[in-house]
């Protein structure tokens, strides 16, 4: 099945965007050549433009100290396994104090340094980064892979607190959802949302084998799937197939 999945508002859509990078970069990180290193450093510093919002942080240590409350209250439940409710308190906590620890912005300690941002100032210039531009930065590919991604391993580092209060963030929100099957007609599918719930996250899982791309439209009342295919000259064009598919609305 292809996972497909919608925010619902800014900062659900700013840590997905985190998370994807962030994803990215520990797949590129453990490669040899210098190419895979130079779109690392790409994505390291779409990180740092992505999580330049000045009220992330707080946003984000706003979320932990709430879950932190809500499991809080479970303290002594029989019907609450204290074991898991250990391991889930204590990846808050290591969340909570490793962000709130962290001065400034998130990732804020990577735009001190002075070699990284040469090269963020020309990365972003089709071509900016030749040997005659960034002479400093060609001597760095020219170094052997061990020595590179220990380079880029020291930089990533300053991540990990922002890395690990997204991880149990979205794992938190991912878990308190409720899947079920739904059905398209004629390649559309609508659904009205209750009021007085909100919902974060939408969650869809389809077929591959069905070729079908869904386009997903949705605010806090209202959300609506369209169907659409490939065409081979790359366009999309919406299907009159009935579909079947799974929704997971988390909220």
């Amino acid at each position: 099945m292809i996972l497909y999945e919608y925010p619902f508002n800014e900062n659900i859509r700013t840590m997905l965007r985190l998370e994807h990078l962030l994803d990215r970069l520990g797949q590129l990180l453990p490669r040899e050549a210098a190419i895979d290193h130079h779109f690392a450093l790409v994505t390291l510093f779409e990180i740092l433009d992505v999580s330049a919002r000045a009220d992330l942080k707080s946003e984000l240590l706003k979320e932990l100290e709430r879950h932190r409350s809500q499991f809080t209250a479970y303290r002594g439940n029989p019907n609450v396994s204290q074991q898991a409710l250990d391991e889930i308190t204590a990846r808050l906590d290591h969340a909570f104090d490793g962000l709130s620890h962290q001065y400034g912005k998130a990732a804020q300690l990577l735009t001190g340094n002075e070699w990284l941002m040469s090269v963020r100032s020309r990365i972003s210039i089709p071509g900016g980064t030749c040997e005659f531009d960034l002479p400093a930065y060609y001597a760095w590919q020219q170094r052997s892979g061990e020595q590179r991604r220990a380079d880029l391993a020291g930089w990533i580092s300053a991540l990990e607190p922002l890395a690990a209060s997204l991880q149990v963030l979205l794992q938190l929100l991912r878990d308190a959802g409720v899947s079920h099957k739904v059905v398209t007609t004629l390649g559309q599918y609508q659904q009205g949302l209750p009021p007085g719930r909100t919902y974060q996250l939408l969650r869809l899982r389809i077929d591959p084998t069905s070729g079908l791309i869904p386009e997903i439209t949705g605010h806090r009342l209202m959300v609506s799937v369209r169907m659409m295919r490939c065409e081979p000259d790359g366009r999309l064009r919406p299907v009159q197939d009935d579909t079947s598919f799974e929704l997971t609305f988390c909220g």
